[in-house]
């Protein structure tokens, strides 16, 4: 006999106690991280009881104005660490970058196309799951050429959940031997309200904009191309209050996690040893690459690992900015491949599907 699902009146009468729990859950987690000196604790933390209480059968999601908010700031928040000066000497070591990215986007193209040749998946879905990045925008892009998009979105989210795990847990460690100890920081500081408001409007302003005109990741970028101008040319630098960022990457957090459905669990979990496996192969590979490429140039490890680190660019950004590393070198790199992947990723996910027999959709 199966047991009725419950109906909307139930679920939203269970909502603001779903919410409570959510709340709670996430500052205990995040205190516990924290403790453990784990960079992005207000990322990992919230993400980790988003995961939990979804999985639970909790019917939540983060309110999209809510989402393109954290996102717009966020992208505010890597365009303040990436002043113009220094991007012209990145971009001058061309070959670089385009080692960094171009290792990454073979491994990650690699991977998708044995899981498909494998069977793995259905159709194209482990080739356009695997796309290291924007995570969001292959979704999408994967629902218009007819992927499995429940399982694009399970590949390309845990995939970040993996990322942000292992890449916090490692700057981590890399910090505690280098005897790093992460400063204070001083929540509420005194900061330029008229700043404030300015950048509010600006960056929140550009963000929604760029979601109504359906830019493809414009959520982030356009907000970050703003807050660029604003911080190296206009007359108001960026103003981002540590308070405000902190909610940033809570909702960021939850907007990971709450995407782990029972439903999608349960749909996925036949794959998901393989799906997991794959996933630790790219990580494994990356840190292949980031090694080699401190070897080559001398960039200290951790700023190459994450780097080279395989998505998204908005999560390996939070732990870049809790960590001792070179934060415009990593966002340089990330960013250059974010945008390849956008750009590319249809016409790769078509190529190599039609490398692969009865996989066209």
């Amino acid at each position: 006999m199966s047991v009725p699902l419950p109906t909307p009146t139930m679920r939203l009468a269970h909502k603001p106690a779903q919410w409570a729990v959510l709340l709670a859950g996430s500052v205990l987690l995040l205190l516990a991280l924290e403790a453990l000196h784990l960079p992005a604790a207000l990322l990992l933390g919230p993400m980790i009881a988003g995961i939990a209480i979804s999985a639970a059968g909790a019917a939540l999601r983060v309110p999209n104005p809510c989402y393109l908010a954290a996102q717009a700031l966020v992208g505010a928040m890597i365009a303040r660490a990436l002043p113009l000066s220094h991007l012209g000497d990145i971009f001058r070591e061309w070959p670089v970058l385009l080692f960094g990215v171009g290792s990454t986007l073979l491994a990650a193209a690699s991977l998708g196309w044995l899981l498909t040749r494998w069977r793995v998946l259905p159709g194209t879905t482990a080739i356009w799951g695997s796309a290291p990045g924007a995570a969001s925008t292959m979704v999408v892009m994967a629902e218009a050429f007819g992927a499995d998009v429940r399982l694009v979105a399970f590949m390309q989210y845990l995939r970040v959940m993996c990322v942000a795990g292992t890449a916090s847990l490692i700057a981590s460690l890399v910090m505690a031997h280098g005897g790093h100890t992460p400063p204070a920081i001083n929540w509420f500081p005194a900061f330029d309200h008229a700043g404030f408001a300015l950048t509010l409007i600006l960056v929140l302003g550009s963000g929604f904009v760029a979601h109504r005109l359906k830019i493809p990741a414009g959520g982030l970028i356009v907000p970050m191309v703003v807050a660029g101008l604003m911080n190296n040319i206009g007359h108001h630098p960026v103003v981002l209050p540590p308070w405000l960022l902190a909610l940033s990457y809570a909702v960021f957090g939850w907007s990971i996690g709450l995407r782990f459905t029972r439903a999608i669990l349960l749909y996925a979990m036949r794959a998901l040893p393989r799906l997991l496996l794959s996933i630790l192969v790219l990580i494994t590979l990356c840190a292949g690459f980031g090694a080699l490429l401190s070897q080559l140039t001398g960039i200290d490890p951790l700023t190459a690992y994450l780097a080279t680190s395989p998505g998204g660019a908005d999560s390996v950004a939070i732990i870049a900015a809790s960590s001792k590393v070179d934060m415009p070198f990593v966002m340089t790199m990330q960013m250059v491949r974010f945008l390849a992947v956008t750009v590319t990723g249809p016409a790769l996910a078509r190529f190599l599907a039609g490398k692969v027999p009865g996989s066209a959709g």
